[in-house]
């Protein structure tokens, strides 16, 4: 399986943004990519920057709608998956999505971002409700594809329950400031989600400089194995990762970490 994912700077110019995604996804097609992963808002300003308006709040779309319906033509045309995240509008309500469309251009769902976090530069809370999509693992042409998005990685409960539904790969789409975290601890984060839950892990990150944030880039990917086996740089990019999903089955994790699991123990806890 080989991924893309493509780190692009995103403008107040969303036709553009869009425009700029198509074509990187065209490019990634070109280079034999089976699936196609956006960062976290790839195409808009990354509106929580600031506090939310009535203003700010328009500009989210409903999906469907003009960004996924673009990309269900593109993927159909080109035959590849695609993982998208968008500002979300479902009547009265706004969310941070990820749509997930398959080879032929079918919309196989959505997840939408379960915890919202706020804090200075990313006021999330006055943009997002929180998810009600649950995690679903999508079947797609490229694999078993669940979604993580961004806050939501930081639980392992989130990470555990898209293994426990099958997925085979975790697309991670991010918004992560240079500076924002330890050096190395993104990387830490997602090479062990990827070793205890036997998958593949795949974060897509933001990059370049916007209002108050400077998008750090350095998308990358983690084998079972909890290897990384591609990185990025701190600029526009798609990088291209190919994978063996052949190594789920063979990880430790699929072979002795879940089925050693005792879920009568933990209920309780989990309950807390």
């Amino acid at each position: 399986m080989r991924l893309a994912l493509v780190q692009q700077p995103a403008t107040d110019d969303l036709d553009d943004n869009l425009a700029r995604g198509l074509a990187a996804f065209d490019r990634a097609a070109d280079a034999g990519a089976d699936l196609v992963a956006y960062a976290e808002l790839a195409f808009s300003p990354f509106y929580p920057q600031r506090h939310a308006t009535p203003e700010r709040l328009a500009r989210s779309e409903p999906i469907p709608g003009p960004t996924v319906e673009a990309f269900q033509a593109r993927c159909a045309d080109r035959g590849v998956v695609a993982v998208l995240n968008l500002f979300e509008r479902d009547g009265d309500r706004t969310f941070d999505t990820s749509p997930v469309i398959d080879a032929d251009g079918t919309l196989l769902g959505r997840t939408r971002m379960v915890h919202i976090t706020d804090y200075e530069a990313f006021h999330e809370q006055g943009y997002y409700a929180p998810g009600d999509t649950g995690l679903p693992v999508y079947d797609t042409a490229a694999g078993r594809v669940g979604v993580a998005i961004c806050y939501d990685r930081h639980y392992p409960e989130v990470m555990r329950a898209l293994a426990l539904d099958g997925a085979e790969v975790v697309v991670v789409p991010q918004a992560g400031a240079v500076g924002e975290w330890p050096e190395g601890l993104y990387h830490a984060e997602m090479q062990v989600a990827a070793f205890q839950n036997g998958y593949v892990t795949a974060l897509v990150n933001r990059v370049g400089p916007e209002e108050r944030l400077t998008f750090a880039g350095e998308s990358f990917v983690c084998t079972p194995d909890g290897r990384v086996v591609a990185q990025a740089g701190g600029a526009e990019e798609v990088l291209l990762a190919d994978v063996d999903l052949a190594d789920v089955a063979r990880s430790h994790a699929r072979r002795l970490f879940l089925r050693h699991r005792r879920p009568d123990l933990y209920a309780a806890w989990l309950a807390r």
